[in-house]
């Protein structure tokens, strides 16, 4: 069992939560994740590492409330404990030989893109960072992501904070300075994460995108979360999570994770009446 050393609520339905996991946090590495099961009736969740304390022994994830267990997530306090955890899972993000990268994180999205900008750094390399959220009450670590970048743009999309506009227009602006990018690592909603490839592709920039569709067993035996990238079948859990986002197939990959949307909401509503266990 796992317990919990700490939990803040960052913004509307965005929660931190540090819990014990010491033998994952002495090998956790940036771009991986666990799955966890809050107890033993629950269901298996993917969550992204953000970051680890191997002295300590804990793991921090951040996660929006969205469905059943998430929720269920968010009701447990300090004290309280995670029942299982597996990791670390995932290929960790490939950060060598790279001079200069734009890490470009939209919603709760900047918990993951926020470990690869500080490894980067600790890399030694040059760091640009973009974060983004509809409004300021839900933009989280702009703290943590101006320590670990040599440069900072926040952007709201309605204006509140910030750069009015979305995390792509300034990413527009900083391939039109002319400046060499090495690599751009775009993380958060699906729309966002294919609209930044786009604004890459022309320019030939690689463009690595995380991505989080349905996920069970985290081995790559159930095959639930498999997406096609150039054309050819991959599984996020073992060939992942990281892919090229110049040939992912998005389009493929939004109507899978809106599949099971009216259920998981059901399910959410169901366990909150205290009627699903």
């Amino acid at each position: 069992m796992h317990r919990i050393t700490e939990k803040v609520v960052l913004s509307e339905n965005i929660v931190k939560t540090v819990f014990e996991a010491p033998d994952i946090a002495k090998k956790r590495k940036a771009g991986q994740f666990v799955i966890l099961m809050i107890d033993d009736k629950g269901e298996r969740i993917p969550l992204t590492i953000v970051d680890s304390d191997p002295v300590k022994g804990t793991l921090t994830i951040i996660y929006q409330v969205v469905g059943k267990t998430t929720d269920q997530l968010a009701r447990l306090e300090v004290g309280d404990v995670i029942r299982h955890v597996l990791g670390p899972l995932g290929h960790p993000t490939e950060i060598d030989g790279i001079e200069t990268a734009v890490c470009v994180g939209g919603g709760v999205g900047i918990g993951v893109v926020y470990p690869i900008a500080k490894a980067l750094k600790e890399k030694g390399a040059r760091v640009i960072s973009i974060i983004g959220a509809r409004t300021k009450n839900m933009l989280i670590l702009e703290e943590e992501s101006r320590s670990a970048s040599d440069e900072l743009y926040v952007t709201t999309d309605d204006g509140s904070y910030g750069q009015h506009g979305f995390v792509s227009d300034v990413l527009k602006d900083i391939i039109a300075s002319g400046q060499k990018i090495d690599r751009v690592f775009a993380i958060g909603p699906v729309p966002m994460m294919r609209v930044v490839a786009n604004v890459t592709r022309p320019h030939k920039i690689k463009t690595l995108v995380s991505l989080n569709p349905i996920m069970v067993d985290g081995t790559g035996m159930c095959g639930a979360c498999r997406v096609s990238v150039g054309g050819k079948t991959k599984f996020t859990c073992v060939d992942g999570p990281e892919f090229d986002g110049h040939e992912v197939d998005f389009g493929l990959l939004m109507s899978r994770l809106q599949m099971y949307t009216g259920q998981e909401q059901q399910a959410r509503e169901l366990c909150r009446c205290g009627k699903n266990d």
